[in-house]
């Protein structure tokens, strides 16, 4: 009872899996009938084997066998017609195979002919295909049948009795049979449910684990000895390439690693134990650390390689330096700005005074000048603490950029011709970014491109170029003003908060304006080319992200 049990629970449990076995076996036992009703039939036109063989009904043995062969034809073509057995129609052919093959030997020499044997085999597939109390059934009938047969011929046609020990011993064999053959075919599809129950564990659990890997915002590779990628998360593919999870999977592993990374990985196949410096994937990608490990100690032919954005890691430090100056920052606005208000106050007075000579003038110039930049400072440091969560939309790049640009121009001094000049570059895909914010970080780039143009060639100009990425699927902005440029040895430090090289700025345009785009999955970088002036650009996620 218990194992009928179990298996019941195991067919419930995996009612489709088992269904398909048992379709599969069917056809199986249905070629074997088709080959068996055939020889039957091929008998029949074999002159020796007719003259040889005793019958006791030849017509209705020749009419039996030919329906067996008609029978087990047209299932044939239904099963190749596509038709799904379902377990009445494989208990009804179990029987029919029964019940033919005893009127066989009923018709032929009884139960002393060799087909007799041919019933245990039908009995076996019952029990095989439906492993329950139907397959002793199956026993049960064919037992009957056969001594029903013997019991006939002993009683009306004078056969010998020992038909009925036969019978009785045929009996004992389609139970054995059955009781043997259901023992297995339980065990078999426990078996198989175990086995099916955890597959499914460990594909649930390695799909737990692809999901996990995917939204790591660590780089995860897997490459072999010669630096063609196996297995890449979109973190790494993001940061390599430039590729999103809004890609097709698995269409970066066909590229090459970039060449910093490969001398990288070249370097730590010679000493393992040496820790690579860190590199940019490109010149306007963050700068990287890449860490190796071997997953197959012995063979050593697959390498895991762990890739950490350093800015990220920078950012962080410098958050929590400027979170702490943005508390302490709050608490001493109100007694800074107290005493600065009087200070400008006293200024503006001091202004008024008709006994002002040009040096109390300039004096007075290096108050007000002074003043408003710790009023700027505490301003932005203040915009760092306070910084709201980026509300992103699905923008159309260029024309949002048109009429940045037309808003920006009306905003300079009439009095001064600021020229804006907007090249479009290709087709430009959208983006998903917050307008306000992105606008805050175009406004600080293109003031710092005026002021340094204005410095250097004596006018109000910048240049704005939009266009696509290399892959195409994202928009960039880039602005390029034509000053004087930034030293090499200060490209590195641009982004860094308080680092400036104008002594009337604060050191946190760039520093704030970078932070806003990584609140909106965007990154500002520094581009360097052979063009004077500087050029930085805005590369935006792909629009298919959720920010």
């Amino acid at each position: 009872m218990a194992e009928d049990t179990s298996t019941v629970t195991a067919h419930s449990a995996f009612g489709p899996r088992v269904k398909y076995q048992q379709a599969r076996l069917f056809r199986i036992y249905n070629h074997y009938r088709l080959v068996i009703s055939a020889v039957l039939v091929s008998l029949l036109f074999i002159g020796p084997f007719m003259e040889e063989t005793t019958f006791r009904w030849p017509d209705y043995y020749q009419a039996g066998a030919i329906s067996y062969l008609a029978i087990n034809s047209f299932v044939g073509l239904l099963l190749v017609a596509g038709f799904q057995p379902r377990q009445r129609h494989i208990t009804l052919s179990i029987l029919t195979d029964i019940l033919l093959i005893h009127c066989l030997l009923l018709a032929s020499s009884g139960i002393t002919s060799g087909l007799a044997n041919l019933v245990i085999v039908s009995v076996a597939a019952g029990n095989i295909l439906t492993p329950s109390r139907l397959g002793t059934f199956y026993a049960a009938l064919a037992a009957i049948c056969s001594l029903s047969i013997s019991g006939w011929a002993v009683l009306t046609i004078n056969e010998s009795a020992d038909d009925i020990v036969r019978a009785g011993s045929l009996g004992i064999l389609y139970f054995s049979a059955a009781f043997i053959l259901q023992g297995i075919s339980k065990r078999v599809i426990r078996s198989e449910a175990l086995a099916t129950s955890r597959a499914k564990s460990i594909a649930e659990l390695e799909q737990i684990n692809q999901q996990i890997i995917q939204r790591m915002r660590t780089g995860i590779l897997v490459l072999d000895r010669f630096g063609h990628i196996r297995v890449a998360n979109a973190a790494a593919e993001e940061i390599l390439f430039g590729a999103t999870s809004a890609l097709p999977s698995g269409k970066r592993q066909t590229q090459a690693l970039p060449q910093p990374l490969r001398e990288g990985l070249e370097t730590w196949l010679k000493n393992p134990g040496l820790r690579i410096e860190p590199f940019q994937a490109s010149p306007t990608s963050p700068l990287l650390q890449a860490n190796f490990t071997q997953l197959d100690q012995e063979r050593g032919d697959q390498i895991l390689v762990f890739i950490e954005d350093m800015s990220k890691v920078t950012q962080q430090a410098q958050q929590m330096k400027l979170a702490s100056l943005g508390r302490l920052t709050a608490g001493i606005a109100h007694e800074i700005r107290n005493p600065l208000g009087a200070i400008s106050h006293a200024a503006q007075l001091m202004e008024e005074s008709p006994h002002l000579d040009k040096g109390d003038q300039q004096m007075l110039d290096i108050i007000r000048r002074h003043s408003k930049r710790v009023n700027c400072i505490i301003e932005n440091v203040l915009d760092l603490s306070r910084r709201r969560v980026a509300d992103t939309e699905l923008v159309d790049v260029q024309e949002w950029l048109e009429e940045f640009r037309k808003d920006f121009q009306q905003t300079q001094d009439e009095s001064t011709s600021a020229t804006i000049e907007l090249i479009i570059e290709g087709s430009i895909p959208h983006a998903r970014f917050d307008k306000s914010q992105i606008e805050q970080v175009m406004v600080n780039l293109c003031d710092n491109g005026m002021r340094y143009s204005k410095q250097q060639t004596g006018q109000n100009k910048i240049q704005l170029l939009v266009g696509a990425t290399a892959d195409g699927e994202r928009a960039r902005v880039d602005v390029r003003d034509f000053g004087p440029g930034i030293a090499p040895e200060n490209r590195h430090s641009v982004f860094e908060p308080f680092f400036t090289t104008d002594q009337s700025g604060t050191g946190l345009g760039l520093y704030l304006a970078r932070e806003l785009c990584e609140a909106n999955q965007a990154h500002l970088s520094l581009v360097e080319d052979d063009q004077p002036g500087c050029r930085f650009r805005i590369t935006f996620a792909h629009p298919g992200r959720m920010i």
